[in-house]
């Protein structure tokens, strides 16, 4: 799980550059094989798996930092990682968040799937159900129209969420979603509340290794 890709700053959420250039060096160097959220779906749904190593990249909120900063790397090792979009600002132009045109260039590398943060990233669990599924739905039918994909996977702002949470995002027809609970993601408690392991700024190489192998 990744957030910004910038200088840090004291922010937990931002990890700068060339920290994630070295990480993603090294998935590649000890040959991990990173998946698509229609792979993800697949080795948790199916144990379909690609590799004996495998890895799924996910970056929250769509910071346009995705696109200058950790898109090269993806390119120059040829990993694949999914963005988690909030629809609204995307729509609406924010200024630090990725244009359309950006998307779209990922989008046709092959290497970066896109998945739904809700149309305004609030906190789910603080909503009716009506209204948590409102988020998931728009979101979701934004999506399918502007990337013309079928969106299998949502990602809840800041990880809350509740039984009426898993619902909701079942009925809005997604197939997997995940949370901010640490861990390594399995299917044992179903495919709506995922855990991930969040990588912070200021990682040695042995402590990514240790994120990866140890959880």
């Amino acid at each position: 799980m990744y957030h910004s890709i910038s200088e840090s700053n004291g922010n937990t959420l931002r990890v700068p550059a060339n920290e994630f250039d070295q990480e993603m060096k090294w998935l590649k160097d000890h040959h991990y094989y990173t998946l698509s959220d229609k792979e993800a779906y697949r080795v948790l749904s199916k144990n379909e798996v690609p590799a004996k190593k495998i890895v799924w990249i996910t970056l929250d909120d769509g910071y346009r930092d995705n696109y200058t900063n950790a898109f090269p790397a993806l390119k120059k090792y040829h990993l694949k990682a999914t963005i988690n979009l909030i629809t609204d600002q995307i729509k609406n132009g924010q200024a630090n968040k990725l244009t359309m045109d950006q998307i779209k260039e990922m989008q046709a590398s092959g290497l970066v799937s896109f998945g739904s943060h809700t149309v305004s990233h609030s906190d789910l669990a603080a909503l009716s159900p009506s209204a948590q599924y409102d988020e998931l739905k728009q979101s979701r039918t934004w999506l399918n129209k502007n990337l013309h994909q079928n969106t299998i996977y949502a990602c809840y702002p800041a990880g809350k969420h509740n039984a009426d949470t898993l619902a909701a995002t079942k009925r809005a027809g997604y197939k997997l979603a995940t949370t901010t609970i640490p861990g390594l993601a399995n299917n044992e408690g179903g495919l709506y509340g995922l855990s991930r392991v969040r990588v912070e700024p200021n990682l040695s190489l042995s402590g990514f290794q240790s994120l990866l192998e140890n959880n």
